[in-house]
């Protein structure tokens, strides 16, 4: 045993004489030496055109097992919600106030119940809903996330507590990579940032018990994004 300590520290004090790379820097000596940030090399290339990003992000939701749907307008996005309520026999939809959402939410059924949480709302009611309605700040085309925040989303529970949650943006939402959405929540936002900022890629998951996945283990187990003109 005590050779062996002997071995490993010394691999550690030969390793700790080298700086280690860092990615996010230019690095100007050494065996690591790079000319560009290395962390572009990890994400796949974005095209120039809207028609390119479109592809990839919707490559990247299948990736990510998203639902995503381009809808041709808010009456269109709400037929598809409505067939997701009658297959999945929904009851009620909770939802907040926004341009989108209220489009989208005055061609719903009458037999779905929206529930409108901008007044309050009781947690465990909100947890019992079959899926939450939201809008977002941005979708990221290099990685296929949504960007939401407290403010554009409805708080921080509402993308997070029903087992279905349905994302609403328009075409003028879908940026090239997190450098963009990044500038536009700067641009938006200044000094006064949101409570709360997050990206989801992809429904709620998890591999930690033998390397299964499991949907659904720290949120919803379903994300769709309908997009809109």
């Amino acid at each position: 045993m005590s050779g062996d300590r002997e071995a490993i520290l010394g691999r550690i004090a030969e390793a700790l004489r080298e700086e280690a790379p860092r990615h996010h820097e230019h690095v100007g000596n050494g065996r690591h030496a790079s000319a560009a940030p290395a962390f572009q090399q990890w994400l796949p290339p974005v095209g120039a055109s809207h028609a390119a990003r479109l592809e990839l992000f919707s490559q990247l939701c299948e990736v990510l097992r998203t639902e995503f749907k381009h809808c041709a307008n808010a009456n269109a996005a709400a037929k598809h919600i409505a067939a997701l309520a009658k297959e999945g026999n929904w009851r009620r939809i909770a939802l907040h106030a926004g341009e989108l959402n209220d489009a989208v939410a005055a061609h719903l059924p009458p037999t779905l119940d929206l529930m409108r949480i901008e007044s309050g709302y009781d947690r465990d009611a909100l947890e019992s809903c079959d899926a939450g309605l939201t809008e977002c700040e941005s979708l990221v085309a290099q990685t296929g996330s949504v960007c939401v925040t407290s403010r554009s989303s409805g708080g921080r529970t509402l993308s997070v507590l029903p087992p279905h949650h349905i994302v609403l943006a328009r075409e003028n939402q879908l940026v090239a990579d997190l450098t963009a959405a990044y500038a536009e929540l700067a641009q938006k936002y200044g000094s006064s940032y949101p409570s709360f900022l997050g990206f989801i890629s992809g429904p709620s998951r998890t591999g930690d018990i033998e390397r299964i996945l499991v949907l659904g283990a720290h949120g919803p187990r379903r994300l769709t994004i309908l997009l809109v003109p």
